[in-house]
C-alpha cells in the first residue's frame, strides 16, 4: 500500500528550484534512504513527505487522497514522527521527555507509564529514567530522542540523520539496537544519511538525489554496487571515502 505519494512535486525558493520530483512513493513497511550532497534537497524531500512544508507545485498523497501541509488535520498530523540530528530535550528526567507526546495527546498516566517504561527498556536506557536529560551523552541524548518518537506508534518514522553527531563506537551500537527495533516493530520508515554505514545496515532501499532530482532508486545493495550514469559519480566517490 501507498501510504505517501508525491506527484509534480516542485520546491522552488526564489529563483532557485530546491525539488523536483516527478513521482515517488514511500510504500507501508518501507525503510527507504536518502543519500546526496550537501543541498542536494534531502531534508526538502522529507519535510515535504511529512506535511512539514508544502510544495511550491504539485500533489502529496496520503493513502491516495490528496493532503496540503497547511491545513493538515491532527490526526493525520499524529500519524507521523520526526527525529531530528539534534536531540532537542527539554530540562526534565529521562522519564518525562520520552512521555510528553503522549501527555500532549493527553494519554491515560498510566497508560504513559507503562509505554514510557518499555521504551527505555527498548534503548537500552532504563538506568537513565530519573536523569536530567540536559545532562546526557550525545549516544544517551540520541536514543531519547528516538524513544520519544516511536513511543507515539507512528505509520511513518522520519530521520534526519539522527546519528550524525556521534563518534563511531557509540554509533555503530545504537544503529545495531536501532535496527533491531525497526523489524520488531515494523515501522515505516524515510532515513536522510551521508553515511554509508548507516545505509547499509539501516535500509531495504535506496534513493540518490542530486540538484533537487531523484538519480536513481532501488534496493540499496543494487544501487550501492551498480549505480546508473546519473548516480554514479556521486556514489563511486562516496564509496572511495569509505575505502581510504
Amino acid at each position: 500500500m501507498k501510504i505517501l505519494q508525491l506527484i509534480d512535486v516542485k520546491v522552488i525558493a526564489g529563483k532557485q528550484r530546491l525539488l523536483d520530483i516527478p513521482e515517488f512513493s514511500l510504500e507501508q513497511g518501507d525503510l527507504v534512504g536518502v543519500i546526496g550532497p550537501n543541498g542536494a534537497g534531502k531534508s526538502t524531500l522529507l519535510k515535504v513527505l511529512s506535511f512539514l512544508q508544502a510544495p511550491s507545485e504539485g500533489h502529496v498523497l496520503y493513502k491516495g487522497e490528496e493532503k496540503h501541509a497547511n491545513s493538515l488535520e491532527l490526526e493525520l498530523r499524529r500519524r507521523f514522527a520526526v527525529a531530528l540530528q539534534q536531540s532537542l530535550l527539554f530540562d526534565a528526567s529521562v522519564n518525562e521527555n520520552v512521555g510528553l507526546g503522549l501527555k500532549l495527546r493527553k494519554e491515560n498516566k498510566k497508560v504513559i507509564h507503562e509505554k514510557v517504561d518499555y521504551w527505555l527498556k527498548k534503548f537500552n536506557i532504563d538506568h537513565l529514567a530519573i536523569k536530567n536529560a540536559r545532562s546526557l551523552s550525545g549516544g544517551e541524548a540520541q536514543r531519547v530522542n528516538l524513544a520519544r518518537a516511536l513511543i507515539l506508534e507512528p505509520e511513518v518514522l522520519f530521520l534526519d540523520e539522527p546519528f550524525s553527531a556521534l563518534d563511531f563506537p557509540t554509533k555503530a551500537q545504537l544503529i545495531q539496537d536501532f535496527k533491531e527495533i525497526l523489524h520488531d516493530t515494523s515501522t515505516t520508515t524515510f532515513f536522510v544519511s551521508h553515511d554509508l554505514l548507516e545505509i547499509k545496515h539501516l535500509t531495504k532501499s535506496l534513493v540518490v538525489i542530486i540538484n533537487g532530482n531523484v538519480n536513481q532508486i532501488g534496493d540499496t545493495k543494487v544501487v550501492i554496487d551498480q549505480p546508473n550514469e546519473a548516480a554514479a559519480p556521486f556514489l563511486n566517490k562516496w564509496k572511495e571515502l569509505y575505502t581510504l
